[in-house]
């Protein structure tokens, strides 16, 4: 940097040059220069979390009388500034930095301190804005608070919406008979209706699973300061911040953690909640894969539905679509089970007092929560809500299917409908035509015990059973 790009800021370590318009001072310069590893900075919603954090803090030590009104209201002003996103350029520091989030909790008390100057009110990093706190217990905190308002206020509401999405396929299909598969291979017949509703099942069993960790994510380290024990501040410190978070967020789920010593040194409810996002995101993959496949062809695939035609799917093939909306969720599906992996690593480098990686927990669990978001608004609303049945292609393949025999095996016994179904592939015939010359039934006698529709709803045919 030229004497012109940079002016000089001083810390305990000495004098450090800073461009000369950030609001970053020497704390925040030197971890800028320690960390040039991924340029991947904070996520926006930890930044909207610290900004949060710092203002519900301010205003405790406010009201307490223990920080003066004129410097608590800067703090309170300036962090919720930051909350709103304005700021974000001014977090520099990339995620793989001190294990703590030391740094970051830093960049944000200068920040703030550099703010409140602006508005001519003098205020230090430490003292004022850090008053009553540890980066041990304020960067945890604010990636449980970013996590459970995230969960809350996005992820439980995008998977409610692709869940209406599927059961309402599910509903409008359920007339709509189909070769079920078994093993990739052609099994007895279900409906479309049957295999949608499973599909929004899964989603429904994802979202309770989320909100089954919310007690524990919405638990709040601050009040323990460095090690838990809640030295240098107030013992009911802990209690009001979270009533002031609550306030600020709007999420009742938070609340002060049972145990600080708990909370400063472990992040199992993260690791919870990453492992419930990896569900669904098995469940996703499931789903978009079963799409793909039913949306196969179109000529020379399963082609029993239609996807949405979004944008030419080759640069050498004229005419070609592709399902860029499930191949896009399956690559979401991969991302978030390769953050599970590295949260829960992560998640196991708690040594005695601290566990020093949240950074990388925090950034890959909040990335995790709006990719899943993202994708499952976008998968109801872009593929799903228009998806279409190719109903005389779908009646045509169940007609071929030789496993319709199963019906008869109350009737007729495993080995003779094994004989009629390998005549039925065979010969290339309809599986009543070839039961009739094998059975000695006639066609009245056997169209209701192959009839797809009430195979589809299983119990025991041919033999007075429902």
């Amino acid at each position: 940097m030229s004497e012109q790009e940079y002016r000089i800021e001083h810390d305990t370590m000495g004098e450090v040059k800073v461009p000369v318009d950030a609001l970053w001072r020497a704390q925040t310069q030197r971890a800028v220069e320690n960390f040039p590893i991924s340029g991947r900075p904070l996520e926006a919603t930890q930044i909207r979390a610290m900004g949060l954090l710092k203002a519900a803090c301010a205003q405790v030590n406010k009201d307490s009388g223990a920080l003066d009104a004129t410097k608590a209201d800067a703090i309170i002003a300036a962090g919720k500034a930051i909350a709103e996103g304005t700021y974000n350029d001014e977090f520099p520091i990339d995620v793989f930095q001190t294990g703590s989030g030391t740094s970051s909790n830093m960049n944000t008390n200068e920040v703030i301190a550099s703010l409140a100057k602006q508005d001519g009110v003098e205020i230090h990093p430490n003292d004022d804005v850090n008053m009553g706190q540890s980066s041990n217990d304020t960067f945890p905190t604010a990636t449980h608070v970013a996590a459970t308002e995230a969960a809350v206020t996005d992820l439980i509401p995008a998977l409610s919406q692709l869940r209406d999405s599927l059961a309402a396929k599910s509903s409008e299909w359920k007339a709509i008979v189909k070769s079920g598969r078994t093993h990739l291979m052609d099994a007895v017949p279900v409906t479309l209706g049957q295999e949608f509703g499973g599909y929004a099942r899964q989603i429904e069993l994802g979202i309770e699973r989320v909100e089954a960790t919310l007690p524990r994510l919405g638990e709040l380290a601050i009040g323990g300061t460095a090690t838990g024990t809640g030295l240098n501040t107030t013992a009911d410190f802990g209690a009001k911040v979270t009533e002031e978070l609550k306030k600020l967020t709007g999420v009742e789920q938070l609340k002060e953690a049972e145990n600080h010593f708990e909370a400063q040194a472990a992040r199992d409810a993260l690791v919870e909640f990453s492992g419930a996002m990896r569900t669904i995101a098995v469940s996703l993959n499931k789903i978009a894969n079963d799409i793909r496949l039913m949306g196969s062809g179109p000529l020379t695939g399963l082609a029993e539905i239609h996807l949405p035609d979004l944008q030419p799917g080759s640069s050498i093939m004229p005419g070609k679509v592709n399902p860029v909306i499930p191949e896009a969720t399956v690559m979401v599906c991969a991302q978030v089970i390769g953050h599970h992996t590295a949260i829960t690593v992560a998640g196991q480098a708690g040594n005695f007092q601290l566990n020093v990686t949240l950074p990388l927990i925090a950034a890959d669990l909040l990335e995790s929560i709006q990719l899943l978001s993202n994708v499952s608004r976008l998968l109801a609303d872009t593929a799903i809500a228009g998806l279409r049945v190719r109903e005389d292609h779908v009646r045509a393949a169940l007609d071929r299917n030789p496993i319709l025999v199963t019906a008869l095996n109350p009737v007729i016994g495993y080995e003779k409908g094994a004989a009629i179904a390998k005549r039925a592939y065979k010969e290339g015939r309809p599986v009543l035509d070839v039961a009739i010359e094998v059975t000695g039934m006639s066609a009245d006698e056997l169209k209701p015990l192959l009839d797809p529709a009430a195979l589809a709803k299983g119990g025991i045919h041919g033999t007075g059973g429902g």
